[in-house]
């Protein structure tokens, strides 16, 4: 029972009751009573009531979340999304009328394929005439300007649900009703525009149901049929894979999926998109991006883009079970994977309901042929582990320094209390080289929206004091990221992370692609990738210090595993953001 509550009868339906002087009041509760620990915030003049009801309840005794300002609101997005990804728990934004949500930009993006819980807010403009209510129309012209006809339609492409909240709305139900919403699988980012006047509206206390009391849905259970089929094909099959990419946001997925796994011998490896860490990376079993062209089952768990259509098929042949709480993906307009099941449910109760299936299934006869095939991906994944260990090390020497010297010094630095956040291009190869095995330790952009990293470290600091965070990224992303006002967050709130920037100058996007669809030929190869290259660049280091981080710059091989840990020491003993930026080669270009 909430102890702020009133006249509250003993039933878990009878609606909360909270000293509320206005609407901000009640919001602020409603999120309070949600579990909802931060706001991360960029200041406006129509939500100051986020930062007077939360005050007041702070100074009344009463639950509310705390304020954390950032002062880019893409930052703060991502920000959401780390704590979020780290903590399980739901987070909320704020951010200034149309051109704060604008300010968002990519994150949204990111935020509505991460399968997180973000609620967003922007405030809105008021629109009453001057001098009628408390928050109307007052100030300077800019009031008019900041009105759209539909602020919501700025981000409803990438939301799951949104509204404006009205004057004759229960604000406290309107909040519980939102983080009901994002909660509920496919967890994703939902939208609230919040007008000044009806924040400021003056109520006589508050009452509304909670979140809990309108109630988060559960997953469906798997169907019991199709779990059986499932079963009764990977038991049977010759050259079985497992295809993951975000079961793993639920961390009790990983031994989950390694009891199974181990039970039938079954190999798992990346789909086409990775995002959260499902498997250990240092299990016999994973594969990383193996060739799917002899498989003949195929069980894809919660993944978006199965395969890469165009280089790494699985034969017509094969059989593929396809297992999501939202298995036809209707978030992506045009989807042209085939699956001969695809099944509703979420990863943990598919793979609990496989491991009770398979056991039934199983007899003495299986066992030789498990084993032989256990043994065999023991042996495929030791030598691919050790064949790229032996590559990064002959390129130990290479000036500039050679990306995956930097990937195997980068795994070879960090230890079981580091969780990492990857925005590397594939072709430097760091998610092969890290050993971690801990369920949560290891998160990938979950979308394709650059600049996600930083502030998704800062916020995953929030959620995980005690750990050591490390943010990896190129220095095209890193800039996307607006990474001084994630710096300066860290700093300001003593939730240090340490950031390594791949610096070769470059969009892969503009060498790399350009190649791939024009031929090494073309009029952009004989210009040098006019559009292609950022050099001279940022002196990334210097901007860190500005932020009072920890910054340094790179340019010997030799000197990579020094600067990495004294990146480590800034953010374990001295409680700043380091950012370690390291000068490699420019792409498809001689320095």
């Amino acid at each position: 029972m909430n102890k702020h509550a009133g006249n509250l009868r003993n039933d878990s339906r009878a609606w909360i009751e909270v000293p509320a002087d206005d609407n901000g009041d009640a919001m602020i509760a409603a999120m309070a009573e949600a579990g909802v620990d931060y706001v991360f915030f960029t200041s406006g003049s129509e939500i100051g009531f986020y930062q007077e009801a939360v005050a007041k309840a702070h100074a009344q005794g009463r639950k509310a979340p705390k304020l954390i300002t950032v002062t880019h609101e893409h930052a703060s997005l991502n920000a959401a999304l780390g704590y979020a990804a780290v903590s399980g728990k739901p987070a909320v934004t704020a951010a200034h009328v149309d051109c704060g949500t604008q300010h968002y930009g990519g994150a949204v993006h990111t935020a509505f394929h991460s399968g997180l819980p973000v609620v967003i807010t922007g405030g809105g403009s008021p629109t009453s005439y001057p001098g009628s209510i408390l928050g109307a129309r007052d100030g300077g012209g800019h009031i008019w300007l900041q009105q759209s006809f539909d602020q919501n339609s700025i981000v409803r492409q990438y939301t799951k649900w949104d509204h404006r909240m009205q004057m004759q709305d229960n604000a406290g139900l309107m909040i519980s009703r939102a983080l009901q919403v994002a909660r509920t699988e496919p967890c994703g980012p939902v939208y609230l525009t919040l007008p000044r006047e009806v924040s400021l509206h003056k109520i006589n206390g508050a009452k509304f149901p909670t979140m809990d009391q309108l109630g988060v849905a559960r997953p469906a259970a798997p169907d019991a049929e199709g779990i059986r089929e499932i079963a009764e094909r990977l038991v049977k099959a010759q050259n079985p894979f497992v295809l993951v990419a975000r079961s793993g946001r639920n961390p009790a997925t990983v031994p989950a999926l390694v009891r199974l796994c181990e039970l039938l011998a079954l190999p798992v490896a990346q789909s086409g998109l990775r995002a959260y860490q499902c498997f250990p990376l240092n299990h016999p079993l994973y594969m990383s991006s193996a060739n799917l062209k002899d498989a003949d089952v195929i069980l894809a768990l919660d993944v978006d883009i199965p395969w890469l259509a165009d280089s790494n098929p699985p034969p017509d042949s094969a059989w593929v079970a396809i297992t999501d709480v939202e298995p036809s993906k209707r978030r992506i307009p045009t989807m042209e994977f085939t699956a001969d099941l695809r099944l509703t449910a979420d990863a943990l109760s598919v793979i609990e309901a496989l491991e009770a299936e398979v056991r039934k299934l199983i007899t003495a006869d299986d066992q030789p042929r498990f084993a032989a095939r256990a043994a065999k991906c023991a042996e495929l994944s030791a030598k691919r582990r050790s064949d790229i260990a032996e590559d990064a090390k002959s390129r130990a020497n290479k000036m500039p320094i050679d990306p995956k010297w930097l990937a195997y010094r980068i795994a070879k630095v960090l230890d079981d209390n580091c969780i990492v956040f990857d925005e590397t291009i594939a072709q430097n190869q760091l998610h092969d080289y890290l050993g971690i095995s801990q369920p949560g330790a290891y998160f990938h952009n979950p979308a394709s929206s650059g600049g996600w990293s930083p502030g998704a470290a800062f916020g995953a600091k929030l959620a995980a004091p005690n750990k050591d965070v490390i943010a990896v990224t190129g220095d095209g992303f890193y800039m996307f990221g607006t990474p001084i006002h994630a710096l300066w967050a860290a700093r300001h709130y003593k939730a240090p992370f340490m950031t390594v920037v791949y610096q070769n100058r470059s969009y892969s996007t503009g060498t790399l692609r350009i190649n791939s669809v024009y031929g090494k030929d073309s009029y952009t190869a004989k210009v040098d990738y006019d559009g292609g290259y950022f050099d001279p660049p940022i002196d990334f280091a210097k901007e860190a210090e500005a932020a009072g981080a920890y910054g340094e710059n790179v340019t010997d091989s030799a000197q990579v595993e020094g600067a990495l840990r004294r990146g480590l020491k800034a953010i374990r003993e001295e409680g700043r953001p380091a950012v370690i930026s390291v000068w490699l080669a420019r792409l498809l270009q001689k320095d």
